[in-house]
């Protein structure tokens, strides 16, 4: 009862403190043990169990140990163990290829899920009351497996596809509901968050934390807080990551997922504190916080600081990887002397821990690289000389060694160039000539040699030889009034604004723009507005009393309508339109 009602703790004790264990309390130890994800004691249960019983139910208890392995694969990443368990149903098929996804052995595992889907058909095709639906029904776990092999291999549409099929069957098995869902999810990422919404509720039914697990679960909470960050929830995206935190204090996700938050809300030095705080606490996990940290600074531009940081992170130091990139950075801020210290201690490392291999070698060649071009060539002299004696025949290193030492040692230099092939050796024999005359070379360009004389012969060319004509030069153009005497102007090249002795441009006379400005304007100056200038002005209005104004008033064009005056000189004639037709008139 206890077991039914979830209580599953309670349930165990209630096991152990029985006074004998039977049978069937063995197996309802078994199941509890696995519910509590206690893998070890459930396999040796159900080993046990196996070996000392002997009835009907033997081949579902191999599946229960079936499943037991396959867990520990998948969860705890234990070697695979052979149990001697067969492979003649469908369930001990599936359980055996979920182990193997747990080893990462997923072509393997694929073609075992397959083999249990044809199992599953042939046992329930037997069956006659079995209806096609309950077979699909019983194939959805199968299926969403396959789905997520798919999905590790990189083919997501095929695996989207699948999930989406299993989906829509509406499988009564709300664990497997919730993982396909969530599967959903992962492949939606920050795109189509609409869709992840609706699938997002399937992870929320009721009973699935019973049916899934730990590792499940918490990946399942881990990509609700991520979707509430995608859909731009970050009260809610907080608060379940601070949930998350409270769970599960040493892991680093819940914190990353906090600082990507922090991120989109421009807050790096707020996150940038985060992860220093959290790699204090926990430095077990350090090295993944250590290298956001260090993004976080190039992002700001702190290049230094974040040098530093991942300087710090041991587990790292030596590696090709991080040697390269702090190499680089340290080049880009022109700290040629911590680069060449980075070198120093990593051939270092290699020299006490594999001294000669591959990598260390591969460090010698790019730290003598990497001082030869920054002109350290004294210091590159060690390095070129460990890789020479490595390799006695190599000619560049041995030519790059001899630069090396013109600078500080020449009678080095000398006893070091008897070592060098002569020119004959390395010479390739070759005929020029013929070289020249063949079909591929179709353009030669062939200095003349020069002769004396006052008439020296004319170039001859040669067949398959194309003479290129020589252009004239011709001579630049002066501009009008040139003085050749007169200092140019040291300006002269500038824009006319930009020269310091422009004053800009003198503001002329407008001209007459009668029809334009505001309504009621005219166009004439002030000395044509002015009355008093004028010898005799007509009244612009009418007097009192008065039945009409003056004759100019009265015909007076309003501005819009008025048209400029053209000069007798401007003014052109309208040619008149000839008449069409004769004498008749049409």
């Amino acid at each position: 009862i206890e077991y039914r009602l979830n209580r599953v703790e309670s349930a165990l004790k209630t096991i152990e403190a029985a006074p004998e264990q039977t049978d069937k309390l063995k197996e309802l130890y078994g199941q509890v043990l696995y519910r509590l994800e206690r893998y070890d004691d459930c396999k040796s249960v159900y080993t046990d169990l196996i070996r000392n019983s002997q009835d009907e139910y033997e081949e579902e208890r191999k599946t229960n140990l079936a499943a037991v392995v396959a867990s520990m694969s998948q969860w705890e990443e234990a070697p695979l163990e052979d149990l001697g368990l067969p492979e003649s149903t469908y369930e001990l098929c599936y359980n055996a290829a979920c182990a193997l996804i747990g080893q990462g052995q997923l072509t393997e595992s694929f073609n075992k899920l397959r083999q249990a889907e044809e199992l599953c058909r042939v046992s329930l095709a037997e069956d006659s009351d079995v209806t096609e639906e309950d077979i699909e029904s019983e194939l959805a776990v199968i299926h969403s497996q396959m789905a997520y092999v798919m999905q590790l291999e990189g083919r997501t549409d095929e695996a989207l596809q699948l999930y989406n099929q299993v989906i829509k069957l509406k499988p009564s098995d709300v664990g497997l509901l919730a993982v396909t869902a969530n599967n959903i999810i992962t492949i939606n990422n920050d795109q189509n968050v609409f869709d992840s919404k609706k699938k997002v509720k399937l992870t929320n039914a009721e009973g699935v934390e019973y049916k899934l697990a730990r590792k499940q679960l918490q990946a399942i909470d881990f990509n609700k807080a991520l979707l509430a960050m995608y859909t731009n929830q970050a009260d809610q995206c907080r608060k379940l990551a601070s949930s998350l935190q409270s769970q599960n204090p040493g892991h680093p996700r819940p914190v990353l997922i906090q600082v990507a938050q922090l991120c989109r809300e421009k807050q790096h030095s707020r996150a940038i504190e985060l992860l220093q705080q959290f790699s204090d606490q926990h430095p077990e996990s350090a090295s993944g916080i250590k290298l956001t940290m260090a993004q976080l600074y190039l992002i700001q531009g702190h290049v230094t600081k974040a040098c530093d940081v991942l300087r710090s992170i041991e587990e790292f130091k030596h590696k090709s990887g991080m040697i390269s990139a702090l190499v680089t950075m340290y080049a880009h801020e022109e700290d040629i002397d911590s680069a060449i210290e980075i070198f120093k201690q990593a051939i270092d490392h290699y020299q006490s821990e594999q001294p000669g291999s591959a990598a260390h070698l591969a460090l010698v060649r790019e730290a003598a690289n990497f001082k030869l071009k920054y002109g350290r060539k004294k210091e590159a002299i060690s390095d070129l000389e460990q890789l020479w004696k490595q390799n006695p025949k190599d000619i560049h290193t041995l030519a790059q060694l001899i630069s090396a030492y013109s600078l500080v040692d020449t009678d080095k230099a000398k006893s070091l160039s008897k070592h060098l092939p002569s020119a004959d050796t390395m010479a390739l024999n070759v005929d020029v000539d013929e070289l020249e005359n063949s079909i591929g070379a179709t353009y030669v360009r062939k200095k003349a040699a020069k002769v004396t004389g006052e008439n020296p012969p004319k170039e001859q060319t040669q067949p398959g030889e194309i003479k290129k004509k020589k252009k004239k030069k011709k001579k630049g153009k002066r501009p009008k009034n040139c003085d050749l005497n007169a200092t140019p102007d040291l300006e002269r090249w500038l824009p006319m604004k930009e020269r310091t002795y422009y004053r800009g441009k003198k503001k002329g006379k407008k001209k007459d723009q009668i029809g334009k400005g505001t309504q009621g304007a005219t166009a004439g100056g002030a000395a044509e507005l002015d009355a008093s200038k004028t010898a005799s002005s007509p009244p612009t209005s009418p007097r009192p009393g008065s039945a009409s104004g003056s004759s100019t008033a009265a015909t007076a064009v309003p501005p819009r309508q008025q048209k400029p005056a053209a000069s007798g000189a401007t003014r052109k004639k309208v040619p008149q339109k000839k008449k069409k037709g004769g004498k008749g008139g049409w």
